[in-house]
C-alpha cells in the first residue's frame, strides 16, 4: 500500500476519533450539566415561536430546504459530483472526488455514533415531518448538507477561476444554513442540534481535507494543450532531473508528475531518489554533472534546501514540488501545494532569481538555506517534532503545535548579536529567527517585510516574559497588528517582537542552544553566522499575469 495512502488513512482515522469524542462530549454537556443554563433553556421558546410563524408559503419553502439535506438527495448529489470529477476530460480529479465522498461518509458515521451515545428528545411542538427513532442531537440533515455543499464550495474555490468562484462558493455555503433553518421551522430539532450538525459536517471536511487536500492553494490549474505550454516563458525541453524523496512521494504522485512534464514537452526525465544519508545534495550534484538544464525537487523543505545548496550560483533553474510537511519555500513562491499542480504552475510560469542565506556555526559546516533559520524556541519545536515522527506523519504541520508546550519550558537565552560589523547587541531572548522569506502555514507572515529577492535578511527576536508577555507577543504577530510593527521596536516595551534587517550577522550564545535550518534541527551550539547571497538561486514561479 502506498505510503501516502497509509498516512492519509491514519490521519482520517485519528481525526475521526477526535471528532466523535468532541461531538459526544458536546451532546452530553447540552443534555446534562448545561440543560438548565441559558441559552439551552431558551431553545423551547425558539421552537414554539417558529411554530407560531408557520404559513403555507413558509411551510412549502421549508419542505424544499429540508429535502436538500435528506439522505436520498445527499447520496444522489454526491455520486453525481464524484462521477463528474472523475470523468472530467483531461482533469480526472480522483483526489477531489475522494475528498467529497469521504467527507460525506465520515459525517454520516460520526452522526450515527453520536445518536447512539447521546439521547435527546425532539422538540415538544407539532412536527411537520416523520422521523426515525433517533436522537434529536445532532441534525443529520444539516450535517450531511454541510459536508456535501461545504465540500463542493471548497472544490469551487480551489478548482474554478475568476471572481465567480467566490460567488459559487458563497451560494453553496448558504445551502446548509437553509437546511438547518428548515429543520428548525418544521419542529424536527432544537437550535443546538442544528448547530451540532453544522459543526459535525465542518469537522468532517477539515479532517478529510487535511489528509487529502492538505494545504491546497486557492488556485486552479489549467489543462493547456502541449503547443500552448511550449510557447510560454520558462525552460525549453531538455535534460530534466527529478530529485524525489521516496518517503514523501509515492508512485501515484510520480506518475502525475510524469504526465505534467510530458504536457510541457519534457518526455524523458531522470528520477533520482534521496536517501537518509543524502537528502538531496548528492543527487542534485549528479544532475548538474550530467548536464541537467532543469532540476525538479519533490520533497519537503529539507530536501529543497539540500538541492538549493548545490544549485547556488549554477544558474540552473529549480522547480519546487511540495511534498513535505511545511513546504515553506513553495508557499513563499506562490506555488500551489498539490504536487502536480505546483509543477504545472512552475513549468508554465517564468524564472526568478532569489537570494540564499549562507550559514555556518560550531558543528554546522557552511551551507545555504532559502527560507529561515532559528535558535531557541522554534528550533526546540523542530527537534521535538523530529523525535516524534509518527505524530508528524499523521497530523502534518499541526504536529509542530503539539511541540510548543515542551519547547516553552526551555530557559531564556543570553546572547550577543553583531549586525553588519557594528557593535554587538547583548540581551536575552526566547527565540531568534533569521528569515529570507516571511510566510508560514495558514497565511501567517511571521516576518512581514521579508522578501526573497531584496538583497537583505530579516531578523526577528522574541523575549516575552510571563503569560501576559506571551499574550502580547502572540497578539502583535497576528495579521491585524502588522501596521503597528516597526523595525527595531518592541524590546523596551514589554517583550514585543524586535525586527531588524542585515546582510551579515554573527550570533554568540552564553550556553549551547537548539538550532534549526529550514525546519530541520541541526544540533545545539553556541555560535551561528549568517550572510545573504543575493540572487544565488534561479527558481521557476507561476506567471501571475498569465
Amino acid at each position: 500500500m502506498p505510503r501516502g495512502l497509509v498516512r492519509a488513512a491514519a490521519s482520517i482515522g485519528a481525526g475521526a476519533a477526535c471528532q466523535a469524542a468532541l461531538m459526544i462530549g458536546l451532546g452530553l454537556l447540552i443534555t446534562g450539566p448545561a440543560r438548565h443554563i441559558w441559552p439551552i433553556t431558551a431553545e423551547d421558546g425558539v421552537n414554539r415561536g417558529l411554530e407560531r410563524l408557520r404559513t403555507s408559503t413558509l411551510t412549502t419553502l421549508s419542505s424544499i430546504g429540508s429535502q436538500m439535506g435528506n439522505t436520498l438527495t445527499v447520496i444522489v448529489v454526491t455520486l453525481a459530483a464524484c462521477l463528474a470529477l472523475i470523468l472530467a476530460p483531461r482533469l480526472s480529479l480522483w483526489r477531489q472526488a475522494s475528498f467529497l465522498a469521504l467527507a460525506v461518509s465520515l459525517q454520516s458515521l460520526v452522526f450515527l455514533v453520536v445518536t447512539i451515545a447521546v439521547e435527546r428528545q425532539r422538540p415538544e411542538v407539532h412536527r411537520l415531518d416523520g422521523s426515525l427513532p433517533t436522537s434529536s442531537y445532532t441534525s443529520g440533515h444539516t450535517g450531511a448538507a454541510t459536508a456535501l455543499y461545504g465540500g463542493l464550495a471548497v472544490l469551487a474555490l480551489t478548482r474554478l477561476r475568476g471572481p465567480w468562484r467566490r460567488v459559487v462558493a458563497a451560494a453553496l455555503l448558504l445551502l446548509p444554513l437553509m437546511v438547518g433553518v428548515s429543520r428548525l421551522y418544521r419542529g424536527m430539532h432544537h437550535p443546538t442540534d442544528v448547530l451540532g450538525g453544522l459543526i459535525n459536517g465542518g469537522l468532517s471536511l477539515l479532517v478529510v481535507g487535511q489528509a487529502l487536500l492538505r494545504d491546497a492553494r486557492v488556485s486552479a490549474p489549467v489543462a493547456r494543450p502541449v503547443a500552448a505550454e511550449t510557447s510560454r516563458p520558462g525552460p525549453r525541453p531538455g535534460r530534466i532531473a527529478v530529485v524525489v524523496n521516496p518517503t514523501a512521494t509515492d508512485e501515484g504522485t510520480r506518475d502525475e508528475l510524469r504526465e505534467v512534464l510530458a504536457r510541457h514537452g519534457h518526455r524523458e526525465p531522470v528520477f533520482l531518489e534521496t536517501t537518509a544519508a543524502d537528502p538531496g545534495g548528492g543527487q542534485t550534484a549528479q544532475a548538474l554533472g550530467d548536464g541537467a538544464e532543469l532540476v525538479v525537487v519533490c520533497g519537503g523543505d529539507g530536501t529543497v534546501r539540500a538541492a538549493a545548496d548545490r544549485l547556488a550560483g549554477s544558474g540552473v533553474p529549480l522547480a519546487v514540488v511540495p511534498c513535505g510537511t511545511g513546504n515553506l519555500l513553495a508557499r513563499n513562491l506562490g506555488l500551489p501545494l498539490a504536487p502536480a499542480e505546483a509543477l504545472d504552475a512552475a513549468l508554465g510560469g517564468t524564472t526568478r532569481e532569489i537570494d540564499l542565506a549562507r550559514v555556518e556555526g560550531d558543528g554546522i559546516p557552511a551551507t545555504h538555506f532559502a527560507v529561515m533559520s532559528g535558535v531557541g524556541l522554534d528550533a526546540a519545536m523542530m527537534q521535538y517534532t523530529q523525535e516524534h515522527d509518527r505524530a508528524k506523519a499523521v497530523l502534518g504541520w499541526p504536529a509542530y503545535v503539539l511541540a510548543v508546550p515542551k519547547a516553552m519550558r526551555g530557559p531564556r537565552m543570553r546572547l550577543s548579536v553583531r549586525l553588519d560589523g557594528a557593535e554587538p547587541l547583548r540581551g536575552t531572548a526566547r527565540m531568534v529567527l533569521v528569515g529570507n522569506t516571511g510566510a508560514l502555514q495558514g497565511g501567517l507572515r511571521l516576518i512581514p517585510d521579508a522578501r526573497p529577492d531584496d538583497g537583505v535578511l530579516d531578523l526577528l527576536m522574541l523575549d516575552p516574559r510571563g503569560p501576559v508577555g506571551w499574550l502580547r507577543t502572540v497578539g502583535s504577530l497576528l495579521p491585524h497588528r502588522r501596521r503597528e510593527r516597526r523595525k527595531g521596536a518592541g524590546r523596551k516595551g514589554g517583550g514585543q517582537p524586535e525586527f531588524r534587517t542585515f546582510r551579515r550577522a554573527e550570533f554568540t550564545f552564553e550556553s549551547p542552544q537548539p538550532r534549526e535550518i529550514d525546519g530541520d534541527a541541526v544540533g545545539s551550539g553556541r555560535r551561528l553566522s549568517v550572510e545573504v547571497v543575493p540572487g544565488a538561486l534561479t527558481v521557476l514561479v507561476p506567471d501571475l499575469e498569465g
